[in-house]
């Protein structure tokens, strides 16, 4: 699956903030489907289908849960976002609370984790994070306390997947993302957090830290691909890597910026595309 040159066909005042539920929809319309083929070669490596109880910590608004529940697997997703769960629920759970809805074999968590991967609490044999880490200093201090949650809830010998944002050199995005730690230090001293550069053994420290067992990983080519660059802006901004730099600045500021560093990836028909490398870590219970 290669990702779509989307457009936003919502109009709306550039330079207003973005409330939640405009961000979440951004995030769901636009930039989600960029990972897409990171969803795939993961599933098609573990050969995911109708045997497979996998959670997914970082949901997201649910394209991943979707792209796994057409292959028959029982899902069920965490995520803190409300926002983004409204949406995954809308997309797996259309017909929920309805007189007569079909048994469903996803599930969806606000906070905190289910007891189990179904109704009888079975254990679960896949966890996977599709949230990438390596792009901001400290990005899997988080992670780190979630896995060791969720951890219990799996099968003895169970899979987790970890992923995280390729060498920048392979990520044309790269450039762009450092918009957001120039904005961040030009209006205060830099602290913790800002874009750094991906880390070669980034995922292995985090199974590392959690007691994990690499058990293997690859390289996907995650293409970031628009229909125009309004879109782009808008894509790039719901993923969160820009709220510190909209909060020291503002974000018309940070809009105009990142639209500029997205010249060089500006296409004559007015598209942007930006080819990008992600990488995955297997790893055992």
């Amino acid at each position: 699956m290669t990702p779509t040159l989307v457009r936003n066909l919502r109009n709306a005042d550039p330079s207003a903030p973005a409330d939640t539920g405009t961000r979440a929809r951004d995030w769901a319309e636009i930039q989600e489907r960029m990972l897409a083929p990171l969803y795939e070669a993961v599933y098609d490596r573990l050969e995911v289908g109708a045997a497979t109880r996998m959670l997914s910590l970082g949901c997201g608004s649910g394209l991943a849960l979707l792209i796994a529940a057409a292959r028959g697997a029982q899902v069920t997703g965490v995520d803190s976002d409300r926002e983004r769960l409204a949406l995954a629920r809308a997309r797996l759970l259309p017909d929920e609370g309805a007189e007569g809805a079909p048994a469903h074999r996803a599930r969806l968590h606000e906070s905190g984790l289910p007891p189990g991967a179904g109704a009888d609490g079975a254990p679960y044999d896949l966890i996977t994070v599709f949230e990438p880490i390596g792009c901001a200093a400290g990005d899997s201090e988080g992670l780190v306390p979630a896995l060791e949650a969720a951890l219990p809830l799996a099968a003895r010998g169970a899979t987790v997947v970890l992923t995280g944002w390729g060498p920048p050199e392979r990520c044309a995005t790269a450039p762009v993302l450092r918009v957001a730690a120039r904005l961040t230090e030009s209006a205060r001293p830099p602290r913790p957090g800002g874009w750094r550069p991906t880390l070669r053994d980034d995922l292995e420290d985090v199974a590392a830290r959690t007691g994990l067992r690499p058990d293997g990983s690859g390289r996907v080519s995650c293409p970031f691909g628009y229909a125009d660059q309004e879109s782009a802006v808008r894509g790039l901004l719901s993923t969160g890597l820009f709220d510190a730099a909209v909060r020291a600045t503002d974000r018309s500021q940070v809009e105009k910026e990142v639209a500029e560093a997205l010249h060089p990836y500006r296409r004559p028909d007015g598209t942007v595309w930006m080819p990008n490398v992600f990488r995955y870590l297997v790893c055992t219970t």
